[in-house]
């Protein structure tokens, strides 16, 4: 399955990214969404660090890393890319992979919406929020940030390997 793509130019307060966002619509079967089923698939593809919660409800991003969310429980209407951005409907067994800078918030959810997160390596992770001030230090976090080796959904097969290619972050 190639994931659907979506690209987000700087918009002055979130950088976002060249790299694509990646979206991977029903990438997990109703059998098998299971919040620690989805920690051990994504860890197994080396994206470690897990949480379980939603999404904030606020525009962020990630300065030092990227970010994969599946969702495995509800549905949502998340917005990627900044004010601007898109509004993507999300449902559980959905996989979304956010590369570092690319701003996401929650704009309505269900009662049971709750996702997994995890990161490439187990990196730590860093709330921006697009403040004044805050894009030095965020620029040169980006300027850091590596392609992961692997993709969390189809491990080195396929996936962001295809699609990111060798591309650069920023």
């Amino acid at each position: 399955m190639k994931p659907q793509t979506y690209t987000f130019r700087d918009d002055g307060s979130i950088p976002n990214s060249s790299l694509p966002l990646l979206f991977y619509k029903g990438v997990f079967a109703e059998d098998f969404i299971d919040a620690d089923a989805m920690i051990a698939h994504f860890r197994d593809f080396g994206w470690k660090n897990a949480w379980k919660n939603g999404v904030f409800d606020y525009h962020h991003y990630h300065s030092i890393t990227h970010e994969v969310v599946g969702i495995y429980q509800g549905n949502a209407v998340l917005q990627f890319g900044g004010g601007q951005g898109d509004q993507i409907s999300v449902e559980a067994g959905d996989v979304i992979v956010i590369p570092a800078g690319v701003g996401h918030k929650r704009i309505s959810q269900s009662e049971d919406f709750a996702v997994v997160g995890a990161y490439p390596d187990g990196c730590d992770y860093d709330i921006m929020k697009g403040e004044p001030g805050e894009r030095p230090k965020a620029d040169e976090n980006l300027s850091k940030v590596t392609l992961p080796e692997s993709d969390p959904v189809y491990g080195k097969a396929q996936g962001l390997l295809e699609v990111w290619g060798h591309q650069l972050v920023h």
